[in-house]
């Protein structure tokens, strides 16, 4: 096994924990605050909510401008410059959030969106500005590798954000309350990771330095444009349903994104952030070797994760949806598509980073571009036939189109196809009979198969040897990293050496 340091392997697992932690009560409550606000604001107006928050995801990669990532990269390999790039992303992110506020309203009339859809988005869109305050600072907590602080922020920014957005909605003010609530719950957030950062010791340094700043935008600049294409389709969906079919079949397919979403930020996105600043260390040093088996170990273990969510997940959709309430039930025909499209958008974004990290922004614009181009062209030929269903098809596609593009793409020493193949093989030997199983219980109670088919899952992937020596050393160690590790060592012992 390549050799991760054990300072790294302590810092990964403390970092990693802070954020699931984090992730899990934060993305929890949020996913009880969206099945809430569905109900009430009901299917035509949740479809005009899923729109509005549309256009905003796509104008963060303007205001963005892929600047987050290279930061933290570079920021983690020289942190003596961490007030240059506050002083830098400032001004500049400053600039871009008002340009993407103009940008995706005058987007929204451009596209003849209902007057309603185009005068909340005036309002929702302010976020763009609040928002990147906070950002550009959580970015420089992330080099510094203070997930805790950052954590904790998030939570707090979460919970503050649905209490002001419930009192709102108690008090009648509706969809317009909940974007003032959000807004407030934003302008806290900034104004707490700014003090975080501050105390810190990092300030900005003035003046502006292009030095600084003309490498941010040079490397910036493929990463923003794949973002935005990224977001583009991951969004463009919904945009097209509601101008196609209208806002209500947007609200269904908004609501089987709000569970695709939370499965990516919580069992990939958490994972991606807390290794980010370790895989770039790594592959600065020259350590391509221990790079290219993290990148490898991530891979494998997020699909060995995701199988099982995914089978459950679109087996029993309609049974899932019904957590939003009765009449949210057609969306479950895009939930059994669009969970696989989270499946492989999780390993798509494994393979994204590590090019990153390898400053091959480039290449991946490239690929970006081919699976908007496959997305739209679906989305236009399948949305009026075969309605959600084919906005989530139109998914689908593009995102496996783009996953095979990169795994043939993705060079670098430690990454080894053949070392992989045989356990690929036996897990979707494991996957198979499970699904099977699945549909047997289900047949006998959703409840037998929702609990029965992941138990299942579990034998098979022990029985099937589908974990490897390595994969079984690697788990070791981390288990041991973590808090809590030598509790778990006593009942769980490996002729590992365990150096931390």
């Amino acid at each position: 096994m390549s050799a991760i340091s054990a300072q790294d392997a302590r810092r990964a697992a403390r970092n990693a924990g802070a954020i699931a932690a984090a992730s899990i009560l934060s993305k929890g409550a949020l996913f009880v605050w969206q099945l809430i606000l569905a109900r009430a604001l009901g299917e035509a107006t949740y479809g005009i909510y899923g729109t509005i928050g549309a256009f905003i995801a796509v104008g963060t990669a303007i205001v963005n401008f892929g600047m987050g990532p290279i930061v933290i990269r570079d920021v983690a390999r020289t942190p003596q410059l961490a007030g240059k790039y506050l002083t830098a992303t400032l001004v500049m992110q400053s600039a871009l959030a008002v340009l993407a506020y103009g940008v995706v309203n005058a987007a929204a009339w451009a596209g003849g969106y209902e007057a309603v859809i185009r005068s909340l988005l005036l309002l929702a869109a302010v976020s763009l500005l609040v928002d990147i305050l906070g950002n550009m600072t959580n970015d420089l907590l992330l080099a510094q590798e203070k997930m805790l602080a950052s954590s904790v922020v998030s939570v707090g920014h979460i919970a503050l954000l649905i209490l002001l957005a419930g009192l709102a909605l108690l008090a009648g003010q509706g969809i317009v309350g909940v974007y003032v609530a959000t807004l407030a719950a934003g302008v806290v957030r900034a104004g707490a990771l700014w003090l975080l950062v501050l105390r810190g010791g990092v300030r900005p340094a003035w003046p502006f330095d292009r030095a600084i700043a003309g490498p941010l935008v040079r490397n910036g600049a493929p990463l923003a444009i794949s973002a935005f294409l990224s977001l583009a389709y991951q969004h463009a969906d919904k945009l097209m349903t509601t101008r196609l079919i209208g806002p209500t079949q947007t609200g269904y397919l908004t609501a089987a994104f709000v569970i695709i979403f939370g499965v990516i930020e919580l069992l990939n996105t958490t994972i991606l952030i807390a290794t980010y600043p370790m895989m770039s260390r790594y592959h600065g040093e020259g350590q391509g070797e221990t790079f290219g088996f993290i990148v490898e170990k991530l891979a494998f273990f997020t699909l060995l994760i995701s199988l099982p969510l995914a089978l459950t997940l679109s087996i029993f959709a309609n049974e899932i949806t019904l957590l939003f309430g009765a009449d949210f039930r057609p969306a479950a025909d895009a939930l059994r598509i669009l969970i696989w499209y989270a499946a492989v958008a999780m390993i798509v974004n494994i393979f994204a980073q590590g090019m990153v990290v390898q400053n091959r922004q480039r290449s991946l614009l490239a690929l970006r571009t081919g699976g908007l181009v496959l997305n739209i062209t679906l989305n236009a030929l399948l949305i009026l036939p075969l309605q959600i269903r084919g906005a989530a098809l139109a998914s689908l596609a593009a995102e496996v189109l783009v996953l095979v593009l990169l795994a043939r793409r993705f060079q670098v020493a430690g990454w080894d196809w053949g070392r992989l193949l045989p356990r690929l093989v036996r897990l979707l030997v494991v996957g198979v009979g499970v699904a099977l199983a699945m549909l047997l219980l289900g047949a006998l109670h959703p409840l037998l198969g929702i609990v029965g088919g992941p138990l299942l899952y579990a034998v098979g992937v022990l029985a099937g040897q589908v974990l490897a020596a390595d994969d079984w050393d690697l788990l070791y160690r981390l288990v041991a990293a973590m808090p809590g590790g030598a509790l778990i060592r006593r009942y769980w012992r490996r002729d590992v050496t365990v150096n931390w």
